[in-house]
């Protein structure tokens, strides 16, 4: 091929990629909108095709109400943490603090992820041994990576197929306890105790089902749940928070709601001039944001919300100088990554600020000219944190008891 040729290809591809990411913005900005749609317009399109994904999702809850269909049961017990929205609730984070706290109560855990968009999603595969990491974040996607990294002693396992996956845990590790990461939805395996999260702020988005809007179901799924945690739950805007807390006690029928909050930290800073796996300095887990106060920065993620980080870093006091935004679990490309640093020298930042989530995807593939701060997700449950735990200790105890006995 000649070189003439070669550029023409560059260009069409680069044009199509530029395309389709300006497509995907303006689904996302629509899902997210609250505006009435126009008769003609391309919002009353994606209307429609919310309208057939609904149908779809009503049929297949039909099938399995009515015992058409019917949920495989692994042998142990099974805790998932989920939502009725697309991304930005904190499911990951969550996942995290539950596996650590079923461990600290004794019980032997994994923990299970579909690892969309890693080459293991369709195959399955052990992600980690809770000592091991076996796969990198292309293969086992970036949230089971995350989680691998932050879990100790804990396995995680991904699959499409949890029940498959499942069983591949139970047979490695012979947990007492298998945690669920994002698997509200995924009516094919029995889950034990239900946990949903909510966004505090918009917790059923536009009221659309998807592609309108960012609902997985309609807010009646909410009644298959055991308990319920209002993420962000320190912003809050009135009176749309108290019309939607009313909405969630409609649902709730006397199960538990307790509240939590986003804690960011400071994950890893890298070293300008050092790859990603070296040049660490600092406290690794610190909420300490001084070194950012009033020094400049770029930022870029690839996340559900991109916004939300973008306001959590000028929260920092730091000066944002510029930024990138992303799709959720975009794969960066070279092309993408040289973006970035060129954007980031061109605003003279003394930093480049992303998420633990989008380092997930790029760590150790180029080496940054300036320090890179990472930015890690916490999940705190304050006040409610005593509650929760009981809820969760109660509601193992009889199970684990029952698992007991049904064994005999």
């Amino acid at each position: 091929m000649n070189p003439e040729s070669n550029n023409l290809t560059s260009y069409l591809i680069d044009n199509s990629l530029v395309f389709m990411s300006n497509i995907f913005k303006k689904i996302e900005k629509i899902m997210t909108s609250k505006n009435k749609a126009g008769l003609i317009s391309f919002e009353s399109f994606l209307f429609i095709l919310s309208l057939i994904y609904g149908s779809a999702v009503k049929i297949r809850g039909f099938f399995y109400d009515k015992g058409l269909l019917w949920p495989k049961k692994l042998p142990c017990v099974v805790i998932s943490i989920g939502n009725i929205t697309v991304g930005g609730t904190g499911k990951t984070p969550m996942t995290i603090y539950v596996a650590n706290l079923v461990k600290r109560m004794g019980y032997k855990v994994v923990v299970i992820s579909r690892g969309y968009k890693g080459l293991a999603e369709k195959t399955g595969g052990i992600v980690s041994d809770g000592k091991t990491i076996f796969m990198e974040a292309d293969k086992s996607g970036d949230e089971p990576f995350m989680i691998a990294n932050r879990l100790k002693n804990t396995p995680v396992v991904v699959g499409k197929n949890r029940f498959k996956a499942g069983i591949m845990a139970f047979n490695s590790f012979k947990p007492d306890v298998i945690v669920l990461d994002d698997a509200y939805q995924h009516l094919q395996l029995e889950r034990d105790i239900d946990i949903v999260l909510l966004d505090n702020i918009c917790p059923f988005g536009n009221y659309h089902l998807l592609p309108r809007g960012t609902l997985r179901e309609p807010p009646s799924a909410l009644m298959r749940s055991d308990a319920f945690i209002l993420t962000r739950s320190d912003v809050a805007k009135e009176p749309e928070s108290t019309y939607n807390s009313v909405k969630l006690k409609n649902y709730a029928s006397g199960k538990p709601i307790f509240k939590a909050i986003h804690v960011p930290y400071i994950y890893k800073i890298v070293r300008g001039g050092a790859i990603s796996s070296q040049g660490i300095y600092g406290d690794p887990c610190t909420q300490d944001f001084e070194c950012l106060r009033e020094r400049t920065a770029f930022v870029f993620s690839g996340i559900a919300r991109n916004i939300d980080f973008y306001n959590t870093v000028k929260g920092f006091k730091c000066k944002v100088t510029g930024s990138s935004e992303f799709t959720d679990h975009h794969r960066y490309t070279d092309r993408d990554l040289n973006m970035i640093l060129q954007l980031a020298k061109k605003s003279n930042a003394d930093f480049i600020i992303t998420t633990e989530k989008d380092y997930a995807r790029i760590a150790n593939r180029i080496t940054w000219p300036i320090d890179l701060v990472v930015i890690g997700i916490k999940i705190s449950l304050g006040n409610n944190d005593a509650d929760f735990n009981l809820f969760i200790k109660n509601r193992l105890k009889k199970l684990i008891n029952a698992n007991e006995r049904s064994s005999f």
